[in-house]
């Protein structure tokens, strides 16, 4: 029982900071994550921001809402799985954001996807 609660808190928690991230990318915290976006996206970087920031703020509700919930777990790993090269392309590129700043910070960030897919999987499993 002590698990399952830990489980719920901590997809409650993704959910609710997938929907705060998503706001983020359509509001003030756009032109940073614009950093993010390779140079070899297709799409054109605001496109590209608002149009994960409308996916993060869809997942974080799923999350929360608890529906289909391993499902939408597996779509939010794989959504943090997709994200990724951003994270990959801001570091090689130098790109100061999000106050990361330095080539160990930028570098650093680069272990906490990881963590956000593995959390994604564990918190959406009974």
């Amino acid at each position: 029982m002590a698990g399952s609660k830990a489980r719920t808190a901590a997809r409650l928690l993704l959910g609710g900071a997938l929907v705060f991230a998503g706001v983020s990318h359509l509001t003030f915290a756009r032109k940073d994550f614009q950093a993010q976006v390779p140079e070899w996206v297709p799409i054109d970087e605001d496109t590209t921001v608002l149009a994960s920031g409308v996916v993060e703020i869809a997942l974080g509700a799923a999350l929360a809402s608890g529906v289909k919930r391993t499902a939408v777990g597996n779509l939010a790993a794989a959504f943090f799985t997709a994200i990724f090269p951003g994270n990959l392309s801001q570091w090689l590129n130098r790109r100061d954001a999000f106050g990361l700043d330095t080539d160990s910070r930028r570098f650093t960030r680069l272990f906490f996807q990881p963590v956000l897919i593995a959390w994604a999987l564990w918190s959406t499993r009974r």
